[in-house]
């Protein structure tokens, strides 16, 4: 199962920072984070940026492993 990091408001929306979810790709990733935290995460999740084990993950097709690590950032501004 990949190991899933929420930050910042993907956090809140979840009330955890994080759970393991087995999925073969991000696309899948999404749709089970989202049947499993409900329509509030899934509207953040559709605003978060997703990182595995460090690099970006913009298409719904790159394939997840076991050992891998899911960050899920929400935009965020600071100066």
């Amino acid at each position: 199962m990949a190991t899933v990091r929420f930050f910042a408001g993907a956090a809140e929306a979840a009330a955890c920072d994080g759970a393991a979810i087995d999925a073969g790709t991000i696309g899948e990733l999404r749709n089970l984070l989202g049947t499993q935290f409900g329509a509030e995460f899934t509207r953040i999740l559709g605003l978060c940026s997703l990182l595995v084990n460090g690099t970006r993950a913009t298409d719904d097709a790159v394939t997840l492993s076991a050992t891998d690590t899911v960050d899920v950032l929400p935009p965020f501004a600071g100066g």
